[in-house]
């Protein structure tokens, strides 16, 4: 083999090797992003919890300040 085909031949082999560790820092950034993507869903649920509570918290406060005649009975926004 000439030497241009043998620096072609260990460039390709580098480029080869380049490819293949981006190939696996892929596979690991796709996995913890698949982390993420379980935690910001879980993040969802906590905060559609909370917010279900303060309106049920919310809904008992206007009750309550009906009863003890606090507001003209309209629902405070």
């Amino acid at each position: 083999m000439t030497d241009v085909e043998n620096l072609t031949l260990t460039i390709l082999r580098r480029i080869d090797e380049h490819v293949d560790r981006l190939a696996d820092d892929m596979q690991e950034v796709k996995g913890r992003l698949g982390i993420l993507e379980h935690q910001v869903a879980g993040f969802d649920l906590k905060f559609a919890t909370v917010f279900s509570r303060l309106d049920r918290v919310d809904r008992r406060l206007e009750r309550i300040e009906r009863r003890l005649e606090l507001t003209d009975g309209e629902p405070i926004n």
